[in-house]
């Protein structure tokens, strides 16, 4: 199976949910699991966009492909290095593709 060019730099971060001491009040923070090469292909452009509570919002999809990995779930996200770092959320997948040659998932990013 071919994989394609892996030629966009990503961190993996998870999630880390901790209890705040004063109120007990959860604290989400992201700690980076991995940087890993990948090949990332936008979706085609389609009608996702709407207006949410009079707020414009848009939705950016993506498939990201790179090497076969275990430790990646849809609890994640991707930090995508393209001009400007671009957070996407894990929304579908990992899908292994091949016999372990490499894994596919879907990526989403919202913005107002």
């Amino acid at each position: 199976m071919q994989l394609g060019a892996l030629n966009t730099r990503c961190r993996v971060e998870r999630k880390s949910v901790t209890i705040e001491q004063v109120y007990g009040t959860e604290v989400v923070t992201w700690e980076l699991l991995a940087v890993i090469w990948c090949g990332v292909q936008d979706d085609l452009p389609s009608r996702s966009e709407a207006v949410k509570q009079g707020l414009a919002i848009s939705i950016n999809r993506a498939r990201v492909r790179t090497r076969y990995r275990n430790d990646i779930d849809s609890s994640m996200r991707l930090v995508i290095n393209r001009p400007s770092p671009l957070t996407y959320q894990i929304i579908a997948g990992p899908a292994t593709l091949g016999d372990k040659d490499g894994i596919e998932f879907m990526v989403e990013r919202v913005s107002s």
